[in-house]
Protein backbone atom coordinates (compact mmCIF):
# COMPACT_ATOMS: atom_id res chain seq x y z
CA UNK A 1 0.00 0.00 0.00
CA UNK A 2 3.04 2.58 0.77
CA UNK A 3 4.87 1.61 -2.18
CA UNK A 4 2.04 2.19 -4.34
CA UNK A 5 0.98 5.29 -2.69
CA UNK A 6 4.38 6.28 -2.91
CA UNK A 7 4.22 5.58 -7.00
CA UNK A 8 1.32 7.63 -7.66
CA UNK A 9 3.13 10.28 -5.86
CA UNK A 10 6.17 10.15 -7.67
CA UNK A 11 4.00 10.10 -11.14
CA UNK A 12 2.29 12.92 -10.09
CA UNK A 13 5.24 15.08 -9.58
CA UNK A 14 6.80 13.59 -12.89
CA UNK A 15 3.76 14.66 -14.81
CA UNK A 16 3.82 18.24 -12.96
CA UNK A 17 7.72 18.98 -14.10
CA UNK A 18 6.50 17.23 -17.56
CA UNK A 19 3.85 20.29 -17.51
CA UNK A 20 5.94 22.82 -16.68
CA UNK A 21 8.85 22.05 -19.21
CA UNK A 22 6.04 22.05 -21.97
CA UNK A 23 4.52 25.30 -21.11
CA UNK A 24 8.01 27.16 -20.49
CA UNK A 25 9.52 27.16 -23.82
CA UNK A 26 10.15 30.64 -23.78
CA UNK A 27 12.89 30.53 -22.33
CA UNK A 28 11.96 31.63 -18.31
CA UNK A 29 10.41 34.56 -19.79
CA UNK A 30 7.47 36.40 -18.19
CA UNK A 31 5.09 37.55 -20.11
CA UNK A 32 6.32 41.27 -20.58
CA UNK A 33 9.53 40.04 -21.57
CA UNK A 34 7.97 38.23 -24.08
CA UNK A 35 5.89 40.81 -25.35
CA UNK A 36 9.18 42.91 -26.01
CA UNK A 37 10.61 40.45 -27.84
CA UNK A 38 8.03 39.75 -29.77
CA UNK A 39 7.79 43.36 -30.88
CA UNK A 40 11.42 43.92 -31.17
CA UNK A 41 11.09 40.93 -33.75
CA UNK A 42 8.43 42.65 -35.41
CA UNK A 43 10.57 45.97 -35.71
CA UNK A 44 13.27 43.85 -37.09
CA UNK A 45 11.09 42.43 -39.95
CA UNK A 46 9.87 45.72 -40.37
CA UNK A 47 13.20 46.87 -41.15
CA UNK A 48 14.17 44.19 -43.03
CA UNK A 49 11.45 44.80 -45.50
CA UNK A 50 12.62 48.23 -46.05
CA UNK A 51 16.08 47.26 -46.82
CA UNK A 52 14.53 44.78 -49.29
CA UNK A 53 12.62 47.46 -51.50
CA UNK A 54 16.39 48.42 -51.94
CA UNK A 55 16.02 52.06 -50.19
CA UNK A 56 13.83 52.81 -53.36
CA UNK A 57 12.89 56.73 -53.08
CA UNK A 58 9.29 56.42 -54.10
CA UNK A 59 8.97 59.98 -54.97
CA UNK A 60 11.74 62.56 -56.09
CA UNK A 61 12.09 66.49 -56.25
CA UNK A 62 11.19 66.56 -59.63
CA UNK A 63 14.14 68.11 -60.73
CA UNK A 64 15.99 66.54 -63.87
CA UNK A 65 19.94 67.41 -65.42
CA UNK A 66 20.22 70.52 -67.01
CA UNK A 67 20.88 69.16 -71.17
CA UNK A 68 18.03 66.44 -70.72
CA UNK A 69 15.66 67.44 -73.92
CA UNK A 70 11.99 67.56 -73.47
CA UNK A 71 10.10 65.06 -76.01
CA UNK A 72 8.54 67.34 -78.84
CA UNK A 73 5.90 64.80 -79.90
CA UNK A 74 5.83 62.40 -77.10
CA UNK A 75 2.91 59.59 -77.05
CA UNK A 76 1.75 60.32 -73.53
CA UNK A 77 1.57 64.25 -73.11
CA UNK A 78 2.02 66.06 -69.76
CA UNK A 79 -0.95 66.01 -68.01
CA UNK A 80 -2.73 63.10 -69.93
CA UNK A 81 -2.94 59.83 -67.78
CA UNK A 82 -1.62 56.18 -69.17
CA UNK A 83 -1.68 52.83 -66.81
CA UNK A 84 1.44 51.75 -65.77
CA UNK A 85 2.48 47.98 -67.31
CA UNK A 86 5.92 47.95 -65.31
CA UNK A 87 7.04 46.27 -61.52
CA UNK A 88 10.05 48.34 -60.46
CA UNK A 89 8.38 48.12 -56.93
CA UNK A 90 5.13 46.95 -55.41
CA UNK A 91 2.13 48.29 -56.50
CA UNK A 92 3.12 49.77 -59.67
CA UNK A 93 2.03 47.36 -62.05
CA UNK A 94 -2.09 48.30 -62.90
CA UNK A 95 -1.76 51.87 -61.32
CA UNK A 96 -2.88 54.94 -63.21
CA UNK A 97 0.18 57.30 -63.90
CA UNK A 98 -0.51 60.64 -64.52
CA UNK A 99 2.37 61.72 -66.74
CA UNK A 100 4.09 65.16 -65.29
CA UNK A 101 7.31 65.05 -67.48
CA UNK A 102 8.70 63.60 -70.91
CA UNK A 103 11.99 63.32 -72.59
CA UNK A 104 13.84 61.73 -75.38
CA UNK A 105 17.13 60.34 -73.97
CA UNK A 106 18.54 56.39 -73.72
CA UNK A 107 17.86 54.78 -70.97
CA UNK A 108 19.96 52.40 -69.97
CA UNK A 109 19.23 48.69 -67.32
CA UNK A 110 22.75 48.66 -65.18
CA UNK A 111 23.80 46.66 -62.45
CA UNK A 112 26.13 48.33 -59.54
CA UNK A 113 27.16 47.62 -56.08
CA UNK A 114 25.48 50.25 -53.54
CA UNK A 115 28.38 52.70 -52.23
CA UNK A 116 26.42 51.80 -48.71
CA UNK A 117 27.50 48.44 -49.32
CA UNK A 118 25.36 45.71 -49.35
CA UNK A 119 23.53 43.29 -52.38
CA UNK A 120 25.03 44.26 -55.80
CA UNK A 121 21.65 45.30 -57.38
CA UNK A 122 21.10 43.72 -60.83
CA UNK A 123 19.19 45.16 -63.69
CA UNK A 124 17.78 48.30 -62.23
CA UNK A 125 15.62 50.09 -64.50
CA UNK A 126 16.12 52.91 -65.55
CA UNK A 127 19.44 55.23 -65.38
CA UNK A 128 19.19 57.71 -68.34
CA UNK A 129 22.30 58.80 -70.51
CA UNK A 130 21.88 62.31 -68.75
CA UNK A 131 22.61 60.55 -65.16
CA UNK A 132 26.09 58.85 -65.73
CA UNK A 133 29.18 61.07 -65.30
CA UNK A 134 31.02 61.74 -68.61
CA UNK A 135 29.18 59.45 -70.61
CA UNK A 136 30.09 61.53 -73.43
CA UNK A 137 27.67 62.32 -76.86
CA UNK A 138 26.86 58.58 -78.01
CA UNK A 139 24.72 55.89 -76.17
CA UNK A 140 27.17 53.64 -73.97
CA UNK A 141 27.06 49.70 -75.29
CA UNK A 142 26.15 46.72 -73.37
CA UNK A 143 29.05 46.09 -70.97
CA UNK A 144 30.25 49.24 -70.63
CA UNK A 145 30.74 51.39 -67.13
CA UNK A 146 29.66 54.69 -66.41
CA UNK A 147 29.35 55.97 -63.01
CA UNK A 148 25.81 57.11 -61.53
CA UNK A 149 24.58 60.87 -60.64
CA UNK A 150 21.34 59.70 -59.72
CA UNK A 151 19.81 58.68 -55.80
CA UNK A 152 17.06 56.93 -56.88
CA UNK A 153 17.76 54.87 -54.60
CA UNK A 154 20.15 54.74 -51.80
CA UNK A 155 23.64 53.69 -52.05
CA UNK A 156 23.06 54.66 -56.42
CA UNK A 157 24.66 57.79 -56.30
CA UNK A 158 28.75 58.09 -56.78
CA UNK A 159 28.31 53.99 -57.66
CA UNK A 160 30.15 52.16 -60.84
CA UNK A 161 27.70 50.78 -63.11
CA UNK A 162 27.64 48.27 -65.60
CA UNK A 163 25.14 48.53 -68.64
CA UNK A 164 23.42 45.42 -68.77
CA UNK A 165 20.96 46.87 -72.08
CA UNK A 166 20.12 50.22 -73.41
CA UNK A 167 17.26 51.60 -74.71
CA UNK A 168 16.49 55.07 -76.95
CA UNK A 169 13.07 56.06 -75.93
CA UNK A 170 10.62 58.27 -74.94
CA UNK A 171 11.33 58.48 -70.92
CA UNK A 172 8.43 59.38 -68.45
CA UNK A 173 8.51 60.89 -65.21
CA UNK A 174 5.50 60.13 -63.35
CA UNK A 175 2.77 60.52 -60.86
CA UNK A 176 0.81 57.73 -59.05
CA UNK A 177 -1.37 55.24 -56.35
CA UNK A 178 -0.05 52.54 -55.86
CA UNK A 179 -2.39 49.72 -56.39
CA UNK A 180 -1.43 48.41 -52.94
CA UNK A 181 -2.78 51.54 -51.26
CA UNK A 182 -0.60 53.70 -48.86
CA UNK A 183 0.80 57.87 -50.58
CA UNK A 184 1.11 58.80 -53.87
CA UNK A 185 4.41 58.74 -55.65
CA UNK A 186 5.18 61.74 -57.21
CA UNK A 187 7.62 62.90 -59.54
CA UNK A 188 8.74 58.80 -60.26
CA UNK A 189 11.89 58.54 -62.22
CA UNK A 190 11.57 56.47 -64.90
CA UNK A 191 9.22 54.91 -67.20
CA UNK A 192 9.65 53.94 -70.58
CA UNK A 193 7.35 54.37 -73.72
CA UNK A 194 6.88 50.72 -73.49
CA UNK A 195 5.68 50.19 -70.40
CA UNK A 196 2.59 52.56 -70.20
CA UNK A 197 -0.71 51.99 -72.08
CA UNK A 198 -3.25 53.92 -72.98
CA UNK A 199 -6.35 53.53 -70.61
Amino acid sequence: MIKKKFMMGTMSLLAAFTLAACNSDDGGMNSDEQMEMDSSEDMNMDSNEDMDMGGMNHSSSGEVPEDLAEAENPTYEVGSQAMIEADHMEGMNGAEATIVGAFDTTAYAVSFTPTTGGEPVEDHKWVIHEELEDAGEEPLEPGAEAVIAADHMEGMDGATAEIDSAEETTVYMVDFTPTTGGEEVVNHKWLTESELSAE
